[in-house]
């Protein structure tokens, strides 16, 4: 079983830009929709996620926060862009910037579409209390706000959120 720690934030400034190590256009979509998970009537996500000439079958356990089981399998690309064909809600689709900020690697994704104007960084850790030096150009912490979480991104997409919702320094709407 493989063990996620992960932490997300809102990205503030464009200092990353320069730092990028590399790109990679994703396109992803979900086989059950946010509801089913935050109801509890399925535990996980199922995501499916081509990356370039690479695809893969996600499961991610239901559980808000940085740490959450994850199972990553690789599956054939042609399977991939009919699995995406099968999917609930709206695509996901990003641009991934790599990004080294003082021994740690960010993923800077730049959300495309409907979800174009979001630009969120996570860093995945070793440990929940794991330290890690804050580059300037990192916002505000949404590790804990449902709605950046790109299963809720493909049932609610960024360009429909109100502008209360898009103020990311307000605390997350309908969590307990």
């Amino acid at each position: 079983m493989g063990i996620e720690i992960e932490r997300k934030f809102i990205v503030a400034g464009q200092g990353w830009r320069a730092a990028a190590e590399r790109v990679q256009a994703m396109a992803q979509g979900y086989l059950n929709g946010l509801d089913a998970v935050e109801s509890g009537a399925q535990k996980a996500s199922v995501r499916v996620r081509i990356e370039g000439q690479a695809a893969f079958l996600n499961l991610k356990s239901r559980q808000l926060g940085h740490t959450r089981q994850e199972f990553d399998c690789p599956i054939p690309v042609e399977d991939a862009r009919q699995l995406l064909e099968l999917c609930v809600g709206g695509r996901v689709e990003k641009r991934r910037h790599y990004v080294r900020h003082r021994g740690h690697l960010w993923e800077v994704d730049e959300f495309l579409g409907d979800n174009a104007g979001l630009v969120v960084a996570e860093i995945e850790l070793d440990s929940a209390d794991e330290a890690f030096a804050r580059p300037d150009w990192l916002g505000v912490e949404v590790t804990d706000q449902p709605r950046y979480y790109n299963l809720a991104l493909a049932g609610r997409p960024y360009s429909q959120w109100s502008a209360a919702e898009r103020d990311s320094s307000l605390p997350p709407s309908g969590s307990p």
